[in-house]
Formats: C-alpha cells, sequence, structure tokens
C-alpha cells in the first residue's frame, strides 16, 4: 500500500507536468488544424478524400468550431467541446466511416434523433446535407 506521502508527491508531479504542457499549447498559438489535417494525410484512400471534404464542409459551414483530433481522428470542437467528429471505417475496422455529434450538437429533435451518419461516398447532396446538419449542430 503506498503511503499518503507518495501519492501527494505523485500527485504533484502529475500538476507539475499538466502545468508544462498547457503552457506549451499556449506558447504554440491556437492547436488542432495542423493536427488534424496529418491525421487525414495519413489516411488511406479513399477515406483521405471524405475526411479532407468533410473538413471543408464543416470549416465552411461552422467558422466557429475549432479542428481537433480526438481518438486520433478529425474532430470540431466549440469551446473546447467536440460537437462532431469523423471515424475511419479502416483503423476502426467496420463496413463504413462515421459521421457523428456529440450531445454538444444542437440536432434535438422531439424524442430521437439520429446522432451518427454511415459515410461511403460523398455526393453534392449528402455535402448540402452535411453542411445544414453542421449549421444547426452549433445554432
Amino acid at each position: 500500500m503506498r503511503s499518503v506521502t507518495q501519492e501527494t508527491a505523485e500527485g504533484r508531479d502529475a500538476a507539475r507536468t499538466r502545468r508544462r504542457l498547457k503552457a506549451r499549447r499556449r506558447e504554440s498559438g491556437p492547436r488542432g488544424g495542423p493536427d488534424v489535417l496529418a491525421k487525414i494525410a495519413e489516411m488511406p484512400e479513399p477515406e483521405r478524400t471524405m475526411a479532407m471534404r468533410l473538413h471543408e464542409i464543416i470549416k465552411a459551414s461552422a467558422p466557429a468550431l475549432s479542428p481537433k483530433t480526438w481518438y486520433g481522428m478529425p474532430a470540431y470542437a466549440r469551446n473546447g467541446k467536440i460537437v462532431c467528429f469523423f471515424q475511419s471505417a479502416q483503423k476502426f475496422q467496420t463496413r463504413y466511416a462515421t459521421l457523428g455529434f456529440t450531445d454538444e450538437a444542437r440536432l434535438d429533435e422531439g424524442a430521437m434523433w439520429p446522432a451518427s451518419f454511415a459515410l461511403k461516398e460523398l455526393t453534392a447532396t449528402q455535402e448540402a446535407a452535411i453542411a445544414a446538419l453542421v449549421q444547426k449542430a452549433v445554432s
């Protein structure tokens, strides 16, 4: 069993590390954009193209959202809280990629509404629907 002194020392070390990381983030300016683009660039086709197009649609539809990585995938946040995200089918070994919305998205309609969408490809019709969903999510 650990002594209270050890736990306190570990806690202080963890707090120091956290402060240093926050300071580095502040010094390096806004985070997320380059990280998200790097993650998208690592994706295999056709998901790379799809994720890049989603990035463009989300940035154009909701410029207030900040891109950041979330579980290693592109995500978009408002006030530090994730609103929507992309999940790669290949990374998660699923049949299709996913565009998802968290509870921060304002998509509520009645007692039940969709919170994620399967994506196999993007057409102009789907892109317009995604733009409208993202705009509604941040309204």
